[in-house]
């Protein structure tokens, strides 16, 4: 564990036990979804790849239009 995040979980230690539950869950849910991205994203590569490929191409040959914010 690194020094930070040692210094974190010592201030949360804290706190009243429903709001380390509520940090603890929040956590928990973010380190599960960090983990289902992943994953998605390793298996998504080629089609990714694919997806860029044909952008740029579109790109290259005119058939796209510079974003305006201000026009969304």
């Amino acid at each position: 564990m690194t020094e930070l995040l040692e210094r974190a979980f010592d201030k949360i230690s804290r706190l009243p036990a429903s709001e380390q539950d509520a940090l603890a869950n929040w956590l928990l849910a973010e380190v599960e979804s960090e983990m289902r991205w992943s994953k998605l994203f390793a298996g998504s590569q080629s089609i990714l790849s694919k997806l860029a490929a044909e952008a740029l191409s579109e790109h290259r040959n005119g058939q796209t239009q510079e974003l305006d914010p201000d026009q969304i």
